[in-house]
C-alpha cells in the first residue's frame, strides 16, 4: 500500500527482501515539480522514503545511513522500474540490514543494466531518551531561535530557478528561515 512501490516479497533461500515499483510523470505528475537544469529528478527525500518503506517491510524503523550515488532521472515519456533491495542481515550486526535502491528505464531490454542510486543501512530507532538528550546540542530547543534574525525569503524560488533549480508548487514548502551567527 505504498504510493511509490507496488510489490514486496522475501527472497528465496535467503533472508533478503525485494520491493519493486514504477515511477512515471504520467502517474505521479507532482514529481515534475522537482527539476534541476530542466531534468526531472526524484528528490533525495524520495529515495529516503523508499528506504523507510523497506525498513518497515522487514520490521525495522530507521534509515541510519543513506548515501546518494546517482540521481534518479524521470523521463518525460514512459517510466522507470524501481528495485529496493534489503540484504539478509549480518549475524555480527544485530538489527541492521543493508539497503540498495536501483532503477532502469521500463523499456530497457530484459537483462539490461540497472543504475544504483543509493545505498544505506536500516536499523532500529534510538531509545526515546537519546533523542531528547540530542535537543540541547542542536540549539533549537526554542523556536524561533533565541538571538536569531529572520531571513527575507522574498523571491527565493525565483532566484533558485535562475540558478537552474526548478521547484514547482509541490516543492515550495520553505516559508521561514532564521540565522543565528553563521548557522541558518
Amino acid at each position: 500500500s505504498h504510493p511509490l512501490l507496488g510489490a514486496a516479497t522475501p527472497l528465496a533461500e535467503s533472508d533478503g527482501f525485494l520491493l519493486t515499483g514504477r515511477l512515471s510523470l504520467s502517474e505521479a505528475g507532482w514529481l515534475g515539480d522537482h527539476q534541476v537544469f530542466g531534468t526531472v529528478l526524484l528528490p533525495g527525500t524520495g529515495l529516503l522514503e523508499l528506504g523507510f518503506a523497506a525498513a518497515r517491510a522487514v520490521g525495522l524503523t530507521t534509515v541510519s545511513q543513506l548515501t546518494l550515488l546517482s540521481p534518479l532521472v524521470l523521463p518525460a515519456e514512459g517510466g522507470v522500474r524501481l528495485q529496493v533491495q534489503v540484504d539478509g542481515g549480518d549475524a555480527g550486526a544485530a538489527n541492521s540490514r543493508s539497503l540498495s535502491i536501483y532503477s532502469r528505464a521500463e523499456d530497457a531490454a530484459e537483462g539490461g543494466s540497472w543504475t544504483l542510486h543509493a545505498q544505506g543501512v536500516l536499523g532500529e530507532g534510538a531509545e526515546e531518551g537519546a533523542s531528547q538528550d540530542a535537543a540541547p546540542e542542536s540549539g533549537l530547543e526554542v523556536w524561533p531561535p533565541a538571538g536569531g534574525a529572520p531571513i527575507d525569503l522574498t523571491g527565493h524560488y525565483a532566484r533558485l530557478q535562475a540558478r537552474g533549480y526548478g521547484y514547482g508548487p509541490m516543492f515550495q514548502g520553505l516559508v521561514e528561515a532564521w540565522r543565528v551567527g553563521e548557522a541558518v
